[in-house]
C-alpha cells in the first residue's frame, strides 16, 4: 500500500517540481536579459518535459525498457489526441504556417526514425531489436539540429506575452534545486509504483507506461495548453505540444538509449503506428474546414479516438 501511495504522491511531486524548475529558471534567464520567446522554447519546453525525462532515466537505469519506451509513445499520443483535443474544445486553435509545414513534419520524422531504429530484426532479418547507444546518439544529434532551428526562429520571432515572475537570485536558485530534487524523488516513486502495479495485477509494464505513466507525466502539458487555449493563446497551446513531442523522442528517448540500450517489444509497433497516425492526422486537419485551425468538432474527434485507443490498450492487456 505504501508503494501505491508513493506512486500517487510521486506524480504530485513531479508536477510541482517541474513548476518550480520552470519558474526558477525563467526568473534567472530574465535577470540575464534572455527574451521570453527563447525562455518559452527552451526553459519551459524542458520543464514540461522534465517528468518524462526523469521517469525515463530511472526506468532505463533499472532496466524497465517497456516503461521507458511506452511512456514516450503514450505521452506523444496523449499530447496530440487528448491534450490538443481538450484545448481545441476550450477554444479553436489557429496554427502558424511554420508549425504546420516544419514542426509537425519534424515530429513525424522523429517517430519514423524510432520505428526504423527499433526494428532492426525485421529490416536486417535477424539480431537484436531495440534502441542502441548509437541510435540514442543519432537521436540526440537530431535534437541539437532542432535546438539550432529554435534559436534561428527566436532571432526573427516576436516575443510572446508570457509573464515571468521576478524572484531574487537566491530564491530562484533554491526553486531550481528544489525542483530537481522533487523531480528525482517523484520520478523514482512513479517508476517503482508502476513496476509494482504491473507485477501485482500481472499486466505488462508497457501498458502501465502507455496509460497511467504517460498521462501522469503529460499533466504539465495539459495544464499549459488548457490555460493557453482558455486565454486564446494558440501559439503556446499548439507549440507546447508539438515541441514536447519532438523533445520526447529526440532528447528523452535518445538520452535514455545512451544511458542503457532499450530492448523493443514487437507489440509496441502498434503504438508507434498510432503515434504516426495521430501526427499525420494533426497535419491533415490543418486543411479540413477552416485552414490551419484545429476546430472544436475536430478536438472532440481527437478525444474520442484517444478513448478508443485506451479501450484497445486495456483489451490488449
Amino acid at each position: 500500500m505504501l508503494t501505491y501511495f508513493l506512486f500517487v504522491i510521486g506524480f504530485v511531486i513531479l508536477i510541482k517540481g517541474a513548476d518550480w524548475l520552470v519558474d526558477g529558471a525563467s526568473s534567472v534567464a530574465k535577470k540575464f536579459g534572455i527574451s521570453t520567446l527563447v525562455i518559452g522554447l527552451t526553459v519551459v519546453a524542458f520543464g514540461t518535459s522534465a517528468p518524462e525525462l526523469i521517469v525515463n532515466i530511472l526506468a532505463s537505469i533499472n532496466g524497465n525498457s517497456d516503461i521507458a519506451i511506452g511512456n514516450i509513445l503514450g505521452s506523444n499520443i496523449c499530447n496530440i489526441l487528448l491534450i490538443l483535443g481538450i484545448a481545441a474544445i476550450i477554444y479553436p486553435l489557429t496554427v502558424k504556417r511554420g508549425t504546420v509545414w516544419k514542426e509537425i513534419p519534424l515530429a513525424l520524422l522523429a517517430v519514423i526514425a524510432v520505428a526504423l531504429m527499433a526494428n532492426d530484426i525485421f529490416i536486417e532479418g535477424g539480431g537484436w531489436s531495440g534502441l542502441t547507444r548509437i541510435d540514442g546518439l543519432i537521436l540526440l544529434a537530431f535534437f541539437l539540429i532542432f535546438l539550432y532551428y529554435v534559436f534561428e526562429i527566436s532571432k526573427t520571432g516576436q516575443s510572446n506575452d508570457t509573464k515571468i515572475k521576478n524572484y531574487s537570485l537566491l530564491i530562484s536558485l533554491s526553486m531550481i534545486a528544489g525542483g530537481l530534487v522533487s523531480l528525482t524523488l517523484g520520478g523514482k516513486w512513479v517508476v517503482d509504483g508502476a513496476v509494482a502495479i504491473a507485477q501485482t495485477f500481472n499486466i505488462s509494464e508497457a501498458l502501465i507506461g502507455l496509460t497511467i505513466v504517460a498521462i501522469g507525466t503529460s499533466l504539465p502539458e495539459l495544464a499549459t495548453s488548457a490555460v493557453a487555449a482558455y486565454k486564446h493563446n494558440s501559439d503556446i497551446a499548439v507549440g507546447n505540444i508539438v515541441g514536447s513531442n519532438i523533445f520526447n523522442i529526440f532528447w528523452i528517448l535518445g538520452l535514455s538509449a545512451v544511458i542503457r540500450p532499450l530492448p523493443f517489444s514487437e507489440a509496441l509497433n502498434t503504438d508507434v503506428l498510432v503515434t504516426m497516425i495521430a501526427t499525420i492526422l494533426l497535419f491533415m486537419v490543418m486543411f479540413v474546414g477552416k485552414k490551419h485551425t484545429l476546430e472544436r468538432w475536430q478536438g472532440v474527434t481527437f478525444v474520442i479516438i484517444y478513448i478508443i485507443y485506451i479501450v484497445y490498450l486495456i483489451y490488449r492487456g
